[in-house]
């Protein structure tokens, strides 16, 4: 027995009294261990609604810092919005709206960051997000950092290694010029006397000048690829101590334009032996010495994207260079050509349907996006519900796009065919009911009538799989031309126009081959110093260019 009955002799006891004696014992044991727990359990409370108050307070303070930063993000957000949407005086040109997105994606690191400075908390798991990646192919610089002591707590000797913790971050090296200094000994024998033998000096790009091949390409990428100016360039070489001027710089893009001339001609060449391309044309300004201002000329685009239907051609851009936008420079750029043609309601590629054109009349797809663009705008003016019905009866068409993209021509044309040809033939007779109801010189008028006078030539992706459903592909290879005309206002003058072509088709040609511009121009240019055959210039094309690093 324990407890009160402990050292009593139960046994003189009738037999109920030792029973109930025996009962009651275990009836207070039972009370008095509920008892001990009860006080347990309210000590347990106690400590954790002091938990509870100090997390109350910690979330407290952090609601406290968050609402201030969200008020700045949303300051920021305010602002982004009056730049794109707001009045005409208030609005920022394209460089400073991504000087806002930069502001607003610096705040939200901050915020994020100023999260994880906080005293750690269990926290939800957080979302994924596009942090980047590190290549395998990039050089590693390894640093081990050793305890202070591998020596056993127990003295029983040095430790062994077991393991290791590994961590990378990414680094740069600000780009650093060099100088390559070429030494050719010559030598003679002093016995006789007679005759002097010497390697002969290796061919330069720029004869007798400072360049290396590879400071060309650096420089021509910078321009025609990275947007920068020679202008700018040459203050980024003044910060190294390196002192060139930017009429220096313009010679050797002029040089190096000059050589690779008979690449984009052959690259042109490949591209008109194909049975489909894109045309497309973009604004250039050109300094105009003799009127003291710019004229206008253009760039022509002339690319080859068969990959929506999975072709085996390789992708490629050429830009042609003319002072005018008139039909008859897309006849003379196209001229050996023969095939369908994709393009813009532009009226000057009329004259490329012609009977008499050399080579026979092209076909002309049009591109669904101007229908769908001249809609938005009339949406975006008015709120036209005629407007909005037809923007959403083109959506449907795109959406079953992107679900055929990539597929094999004649599987492209036999889902058109079952699903998209009934949409484009009710469009159809919406576009003709819709056209008798509203003025033809009214805004939604005049975005129909855009829409019914390039009709047939719409409706072409319906007859051919490799029609894509608009001209996109090659508008994307205008918007770098516009970036860099923008940062550079205007070339200098028509052969500086020629030459902005020359480069940029090889770059994005490289690009959308997915070949490193710099290292395929560079490999290309001393490839021409050396002396490549005229022979063998298609393994000089971009697509066939093979990287050893």
């Amino acid at each position: 027995m324990t407890g009160g009955l402990e050292g009593v002799d139960l046994a003189a006891l009738p037999g109920a009294v030792r029973d109930l004696l025996v009962a009651q014992q275990s009836a207070l044991e039972t009370a008095l261990a509920d008892r001990d727990a009860l006080r347990a359990r309210q000590a347990d409370l106690q400590e954790r609604q002091a938990d509870l108050q100090e997390r109350q307070a910690h979330l407290q303070e952090a609601n406290a810092e968050l609402s201030a930063s969200n008020a700045r993000l949303e300051h920021l957000v305010r602002e982004f919005q009056k730049a794109l949407y707001g009045k005409k005086a208030e609005r920022f040109d394209p460089d400073q709206r991504e000087l806002l997105f930069e502001d607003l994606e610096t705040a939200v690191a901050e915020a994020e960051a100023a999260t994880d400075a906080r005293p750690a908390r269990p926290r939800p798991k957080p979302p994924r997000r596009n942090l980047g990646r590190l290549p395998a192919e990039l050089p590693r610089i390894e640093r081990v950092i050793e305890p202070d002591s591998r020596a056993c707590p127990c003295g029983c000797g040095e430790m062994e290694k077991i393991g290791e913790d590994r961590s990378e971050r990414l680094d740069m090296v600000p780009a650093q010029f060099r100088v390559i200094a070429t030494i050719r000994p010559r030598y003679a024998c002093k016995a006789c006397g007679q005759g002097v033998v010497q390697a002969p000096a290796p061919a330069h790009l720029v004869d007798g000048g400072l360049p290396t091949e590879g400071l060309v390409a650096h420089m021509l990428v910078g321009k025609y690829c990275d947007h920068l100016p020679l202008y700018r360039q040459a203050q980024i070489y003044g910060r190294s101590g390196i002192e060139l001027d930017r009429s220096t710089l313009a010679g050797w893009a002029g040089r190096a334009a000059f050589h690779l001339g008979p690449v984009v001609d052959r690259l042109a060449a490949h591209l008109k032996a194909s049975g489909k391309l894109f045309m497309d044309e973009t604004r250039l300004p050109v300094l105009d010495p003799g009127r003291g201002r710019t004229k206008t000329g253009y760039l022509w685009a002339l690319a080859r994207d068969d990959r929506a239907w999975g072709g085996s051609d390789p992708p490629g851009v050429v830009y042609f260079y003319a002072d005018g936008r008139g039909g008859r420079h897309a006849q003379g750029f196209l001229d050996g050509f023969s095939g369908l043609l994709q393009v813009d309601g532009y009226a000057g590629y009329n004259r490329l349907t012609a009977p008499g054109r050399d080579g026979g009349a092209l076909q002309l797809a049009y591109c669904w996006a101007h229908a769908r663009r001249k809609l938005k705008e009339a949406f975006d003016a008015s709120g036209s519900p005629i407007a909005a019905d037809g923007l959403k009866q083109i959506a449907a068409l795109y959406a079953i796009e992107a679900e055929i993209r990539g597929k094999p021509a004649a599987q492209r044309l036999a889902i058109r065919q079952e699903r998209s040809a009934p949409l484009v033939e009710a469009l159809g007779t919406w576009l003709r009911e819709k056209r008798s109801r509203v003025s033809a010189r009214s805004r939604l008028g005049e975005k129909l009538a855009y829409i019914a006078n390039h009709w047939d030539g719409l409706q072409l992706f319906l007859a051919d799989g490799r029609v894509d459903i608009d001209s996109n592909a090659v508008e994307n290879r205008i918007r770098p031309i516009a970036l860099t005309r923008k940062n550079a206002l205007f070339a200098g003058h028509d052969e500086g126009g020629r030459t902005w072509g020359r480069i940029a088709s090889l770059i994005e040609t490289a690009k959308l081959n997915g070949v490193d511009p710099y290292a395929y121009l560079k490999a290309t240019l001393e490839a021409i110093a050396a002396g490549h055959p005229q022979a063998r210039i298609d393994e000089l094309l971009p697509w066939a260019f093979k990287s050893t690093t």
